[in-house]
């Protein structure tokens, strides 16, 4: 049932809070909406209007004033406790975890006697004046230091001490809860250590820090974090529209969190909040700042993105704790009615565009592969860009330079050339420095390298942002992340992928790949386009493993193939077979145009790729046209087998790369008889529906996809009676810079 606390809830419970922290409550603060902001906006309402039903433009500021109005200017919003954990003395020695932190607290000093909070709907925490509080030098500010990674941990502090520690009532360093934990800190670290628990237990109360700076005076000793607790209508975070038509039928208490450097720290707090709830009888909802990033900790973060729901789960340790985090993520994502597939309105079944990124690496900084041996790395790096398919098969739509994993030769032209030299930098760094060559060399080495064409390093088929730079603590977590792979539409698809890149690892920790790099050129968005190509540099792949010792099957992938390049149709006369499949386009992003609220740059996605391939073709009689055009096909290896790309324009948005250039659907495939003079056969392939019916709605299942694409494909329509006959595919030239493809933008010689 929904609760309905009100503020004096809000206030009973911050006070039973700061006497379980063993904090003073005179340091309180009560929080108020800012009156003088609110009635600003009230007169600058027009004349004729009512503040509950102000008619601005923006809807979120006309439920903001509503709310502020309907609750009045003077009512309290909630309750900030500035709280901190206490510096130890200099010359004590650190405290073991299972003593628990000491908090202190302090007074915050406004020009005005009230705390007014910054105008908006967020939380509380998020809206504190924290720029109003007494000056402190950049000196003297009291920075969140973080703990580095690599440094060792104890074990945590055991659920039941933790519990105990608050259930008792105040901290008191010679009651029966601090007993439990000296106890528990003596088994763990020691009498010396059990000591320093309890001298830290006993530090000087917060009164100490309770004067008012002088004019000038750096207030280094001013608490600048603050835990706060506040009543909130939960549909607040729905939007204006819930907010009215569901809004005022429950208040919740909410709890902020305020930030804290180390795990023991706000596992105490927790703790703390936990023994409060049970105490007053209140049910709550956390929020505010999560738990710093500690590997003694496993994390499930669920994140709102535009479109799909971002799901990080916490590592496994196990080949068998992977597959069962699988197939549970995709279970529950069923369950809650979500997938990890959609239909286009055309019918095209596709990813939901969301991301299915892997990121590998150990149990702490220290035990990752990738720092361990930076030559598995440098391994990865260069097999992936010898076999295009392991970055085209698992990717999404949305390919190329301006994608959000671009491979490295897709950044820069002379981007393989400076990969060559930190692949022997790192070469060079094993044998100066042998096994204990610094972590911080790989990032350093290839940080530059690993970007895309504006420089951004997270946006790169390998992202190391996480690996080891000396920036910050929350880079050097020894992480590498593979970020060229889109969500499958089944479980067992994404395991079939895990199973090859753990593979990879284990092949190139035994035996480092060394291969010379591969200028692909624009060999790479012209060939490995192509569904053939990729699907034989996989097959090379797969044998690669099986000599290795991998036994992969070949067939464990061909749902992968299926669904990233679907089967538009297939054509069968005169012994001969034609079969059209979606091929890959990389779309660029365009120049800066103007629109509502700024600027934008679109991306042309007007332009798509499908690959023809006929079988049993004799090149020196017959030739494949596509709209009259002759196509320039390619032999793939085998005797009669021909392929070749055909780039057209699908639709016309109003803006494109070439705006002038109209559409070229319906497509229309002939296979010519050069002697005859005529078409043998042909088939038509339409973008949308053939009556030029626009659909409205997506489709509801997959018959009705099903159903959509087959209306778009006919075995019949090619060009009747006598033609004017092109050469036969023997005699075609093909481009230059593009030899696997005809774009039929480009018109005829």
């Amino acid at each position: 049932m929904p609760a309905r606390y009100t503020t004096e809830d809000a206030q009973r419970f911050i006070r039973t809070l700061t006497g379980k922290l063993g904090l003073t409550d005179k340091y309180i603060q009560p929080a108020y909406e800012d009156l003088f902001y609110f009635l600003w906006r009230e007169r600058k309402l027009p004349v004729n209007v009512d503040p509950f039903d102000a008619r601005l433009d923006d809807e979120m500021e006309r439920a903001r004033l509503r709310r502020v109005f309907e609750q009045k200017l003077g009512t309290v919003v909630g309750f900030a406790l500035p709280l901190a954990v206490a510096e130890d003395a200099p010359d004590a020695p650190p405290a073991p975890a299972l003593g628990g932190p000491a908090w202190r607290t302090g007074p915050w000093f406004f020009r005005d006697e009230r705390m007014y909070l910054i105008p908006g709907d967020s939380p509380m925490g998020y809206r504190l004046p924290l720029e109003s509080l007494p000056w402190v030098s950049k000196a003297d500010y009291p920075y969140l230091v973080e703990r580095d990674p690599m440094a060792p941990t104890a074990p945590l502090p055991v659920y039941d001490a933790l519990r105990g520690r608050y259930l008792q009532g105040p901290a008191d360093p010679r009651g029966e809860a601090q007993r439990l934990f000296q106890d528990g800190a003596r088994l763990a670290q020691g009498e010396g250590a059990a000591r320093a628990a309890a001298a830290r237990g006993s530090q000087a109360e917060p009164a100490d820090f309770a004067r008012a700076p002088q004019r000038f005076e750096s207030s280094h000793w001013t608490t600048r974090s603050a835990l706060c607790v506040e009543v909130r209508d939960p549909q607040r975070a729905n939007g204006p529209k819930a907010e009215r038509e569901h809004g005022g039928k429950s208040g919740l208490l909410y709890v902020f969190m305020p930030p804290l450097a180390r795990l023991e720290d706000y596992l105490a707090l927790l703790s703390a909040i936990e023994a409060t709830a049970v105490e007053t009888r209140v049910k709550l909802v956390l929020e505010g700042y999560p738990p710093p990033r500690d590997a003694r900790l496993k994390v499930l973060q669920v994140t709102p993105d535009p479109g799909v729901i971002e799901v990080n789960i916490h590592p496994a340790h196990d080949w068998k704790e992977l597959v069962q985090h699988t197939e549970f993520l995709y279970q529950a994502a069923f369950e809650s009615r979500l997938s990890a597939e959609k239909f286009m309105t055309d019918g095209r079944h596709t990813g939901t565009g969301g991301g299915n990124h892997f990121v590998m690496g150990g149990a702490t900084p220290a035990d990752s592969p990738f720092l361990r041996r930076p030559e598995l790395l440098a391994s990865l790096l260069l097999y992936w860009h010898n076999h295009p398919s392991l970055s085209y098969l698992f990717s999404g739509m949305f390919v190329g330079p301006t994608s959000q994993a671009p491979r490295v030769d897709e950044a820069r032209n002379d981007q393989l050339y400076e990969l060559e030299i930190a692949m022997r930098e790192i070469e060079r760094s094993r044998q100066v420095y042998g096994q204990g060559m610094p972590p911080w060399l790989v990032d350093r080495t290839l940080r530059n390298i690993l970007v895309d064409v504006t420089g951004n390093t997270h946006r790169s088929e390998f992202s190391i942002d996480k690996l080891y730079s000396p920036d910050s603590a929350t880079g050097r977590l020894g992480l590498l992340e593979l970020r060229g792979f889109e969500m499958p539409p089944h479980a067992r698809m994404s395991v079939v992928q895990q199973l090859l890149i753990r593979a990879l690892v284990a092949r190139f920790w035994r035996e480092p790949y060394r291969a010379p790099v591969t200028r692909w050129g624009t060999e790479l968005h012209d060939r490995w386009m192509l569904p053939t190509f990729i699907w034989m540099d996989l097959q090379d792949v797969l044998a690669e493993m099986r000599q290795a010792g991998y036994g992969f099957d070949t067939a464990w992938f061909a749902p992968h193939f299926e669904f990233r390049f679907p089967m538009v149709g297939d054509l069968q006369a005169m012994g001969m077979e034609l079969t059209l499949r979606n091929a890959l386009e990389p779309w660029h992003v365009m120049g800066e145009e103007g629109a509502t609220g700024g600027t934008v740059r679109y991306v042309d996605s007007s332009l798509e790729r499908i690959e023809v391939k006929v079988n049993g073709l004799n090149e020196s009689r017959h030739v494949v046209t596509v709209n009259g055009r002759a196509l320039p096909l390619q032999s793939t290896g085998t005797i009669g087998e021909y392929v070749a790309g055909v780039r057209y324009k699908a639709w016309a948005p109003p803006s494109a790369l070439h705006p002038t250039i109209g559409m070229h659907a319906p497509l229309t495939f002939d296979i010519v008889d050069t002697w005859m003079n005529r078409s043998i056969a042909g088939c038509q392939y339409h973008v949308a529906h053939p009556g030029g019916r626009n659909y409205v709605t997506f489709p509801v299942n997959a018959y009705e996809a099903e159903s959509r694409r087959l209306a778009r494909f006919f075995r019949m329509g090619h060009s009747p009676g006598r033609l004017q006959v092109p050469p036969a595919t023997v005699d075609v030239p093909g481009s230059r810079e593009f030899p696997f493809t005809l774009d039929l933008r480009r018109t005829a010689a």
